[in-house]
């Protein structure tokens, strides 16, 4: 028996990596029929032309066949013409539809690949805005990018060549029942060998891919923190340490191409195997049949003939399918998302009145750790609320609850009564805004950033909500104006810049309730107390929650939450919570040196 055992390893890092969904096969099943519905003419086409071009080069062996079986009876007269003019039209008929069933093969894989990459991108971006800030962005990207490289091959030959193949062999299978009926039997004796070594692979190579794929996803997610974190790695002398880890992430993941390799390298001998099993097998059958007079020698050649050519086919259901089982993992990875249930709520919680409240909130990232510790707080329409605290506090974490990202673990978070975690996504973006300290100018025109908060906005609209966020000044600066081009590639804009057409997309989206989580927090003192008294003559009117970074924003607020623990610790105007002598006091002398 061979075997070896798999890499010694810690299978907990790798897979741990992953916090999207992976696709079960039941899934994964499901959307390949559905593609294969949506292509069902072109696969059609695809299995037709492809029949064609395998009946045209069965012709060649039974011309053969025909031929040694004539001579053999001792004819006088073979015309050699007709077999050679016969077959030169057959070898061009199955030249022709050869490449047609190439063509269409290509076609039918571009196709297919097209429809996988667009729904993931469209199932992704109706996720929950949770699922998504939990998943982070190693996993996603090695999806987007890794995954649809690994399918690619995949989709544009391994799918199509794999039906080719199989028609091909069934068809040449058919060919030898009818050409030798009694030799059809002896290409089965090589299957139980070709059974068992497939058995073999196939039983451990899915979970090794999906471990390999799982261990490139951490060594992206190390990659993209260190890169992103670089200033801080550098700051705090982490490098050893992160070197260290990416190490340990690399020779995880190496140790799972390895062994895939290793199991590759004992199916292919297996394969050779079998291959010479088929043919030596007919001929040896074959041989004593023609002794027995049970069949023409013409028939013995054709079969041995139909028997090599089955070779091919043969290589490329088996290459294809072990393609399949990597190309299998990336696409249970891809549609994955199709697990998670869409953010869809109920058309028929409509809230009634502006009023955000939490009632005993609880919640947590994780299973039996919780960040809020039944949080209580009402928000009046039109206030204007400041959470402040230290550092892990909970502060970023309410927000999100209050602007509808996340739903509490246990508790309610209502606007006008209507629970937030209840209504569909578009509704509560209609009612309530999250701004936070990340932001993100695409690629394209100005007018382009701006418009995602409000396509139908005119320019004179879009110059007034620069104006608010005060950046109209560099703005009109621009050498094209709105019509500038920004983003990778375009003209470079400061990340103060950059968080300003944030703020001005926030403007234009016009909601009456705003959660701004350091919304102004890339921006130098003067420029960001500036920017906020700008953006406190437009949000007069609106319900403001805002997380506070500097204490001067707690200072012009209405009423001042102290976020301390996961709990809120007091609650009050800035006058009010000073004179009380608390930890909001303490910080604001502190503040004050």
């Amino acid at each position: 028996m061979i075997g070896v055992p798999p890499p010694v390893y810690d299978p907990a890092a790798p897979r741990a990596a992953a916090t999207l969904p992976v696709g079960t096969s039941a899934t994964v099943r499901c959307y390949v029929r559905e593609l294969l519905r949506r292509h069902r003419v072109a696969f059609v086409l695809l299995v037709s032309v492809n029949t064609v071009a395998v009946v045209a080069s069965m012709v060649g062996p039974w011309l053969l066949g025909d031929l040694v079986q004539r001579l053999a009876d001792g004819a006088n007269v073979v015309h050699p013409e007709r077999t050679v003019a016969l077959f030169a039209a057959a070898l061009a008929v199955q030249a022709v539809f050869v490449r047609l069933v190439r063509l269409r093969g290509a076609t039918l894989g571009e196709q297919m690949l097209a429809d996988l990459r667009e729904d993931f991108l469209v199932r992704s971006v109706g996720l929950p805005p949770g699922v998504l800030e939990r998943a982070g962005t190693g996993d996603l990207l090695s999806r987007i990018t890794t995954d649809v490289d690994r399918l690619a091959d995949a989709m544009r030959e391994a799918v199509p060549q794999l039906t080719i193949a199989v028609f091909w062999a069934v068809l040449l299978l058919g060919g030898l029942a009818v050409t030798a009926p009694p030799l059809a039997p002896a290409v089965l004796l090589a299957v139980p060998l070709l059974v068992v070594g497939c058995r073999w692979y196939f039983k451990r190579a899915p979970a090794a891919y999906r471990s390999e794929s799982a261990g490139y996803a951490a060594v992206a997610a190390v990659l993209a923190e260190t890169v992103d974190a670089g200033r801080t790695v550098e700051a705090h002398r982490l490098g050893p340490a992160r070197v260290a880890l990416s190490d340990l992430r690399i020779r995880q993941w190496t140790a799972w191409e390895r062994y895939t390799l290793w199991l590759r390298s004992v199916l292919f001998p297996i394969i050779n195997v079998t291959h010479t099993t088929v043919l030596g097998s007919v001929l040896l059958v074959g041989g004593v049949f023609v002794l027995q007079d049970w069949i023409g020698i013409g028939q013995l050649t054709t079969a041995a003939l139909i028997a090599q050519m089955m070779v091919d086919p043969v290589n490329l259901i088996l290459r294809w399918y072990d393609e399949l089982q990597v190309a299998q993992v990336s696409l249970a990875r891809l549609v994955g998302v199709r697990e998670v249930e869409p953010d869809s709520g109920d058309p028929d919680v409509r809230p009634e009145g502006r009023v955000v409240r939490a009632d005993e909130v609880r919640f947590g990232y994780r299973e039996g750790v919780d960040v809020l510790h039944r949080v209580s707080m009402e928000v009046p329409p039109g206030t204007r609320v400041a959470l402040v605290g230290p550092s892990g506090a909970g502060k970023s974490t309410l927000g999100r609850l209050l602007a509808g990202i996340y739903a509490p673990r246990s508790g309610r978070v209502t606007l006008g009564e209507a629970e937030l975690s209840r209504m569909p996504a578009e509704r509560v973006r209609e009612q309530v805004a999250l701004v936070n300290q990340e932001h993100h100018v695409f690629v394209g025109s100005l007018r382009d950033n701006l418009r995602l908060a409000r396509a139908d906005a005119e320019d004179a609209e879009l110059w007034a909500a620069l104006g608010a966020v005060d950046a109209d000044g560099w703005a009109r600066a621009l050498d094209d104006g709105l019509e500038t081009e920004v983003g990778s590639g375009g003209a470079a804009l400061t990340p103060a810049q950059a968080q300003q057409i944030a703020l001005a997309r926030l403007v234009l989206a016009d909601p009456h309730t705003l959660v701004l989580d350091e919304a102004t927090s890339l921006l130098d003192p003067r420029a960001a107390r500036h920017l906020e008294r700008s953006l406190a003559r437009v949000l007069d009117g609106r319900t403001v929650v805002a997380i506070a970074h500097r204490l001067h924003t707690a200072h012009d607020a209405d009423v001042i939450a102290v976020v301390e623990r996961g709990r809120i610790s007091e609650l009050g105007s800035h006058s009010e919570l000073v004179e009380a002598g608390g930890a909001y006091s303490a910080l604001w002398r502190s503040w004050h040196g």
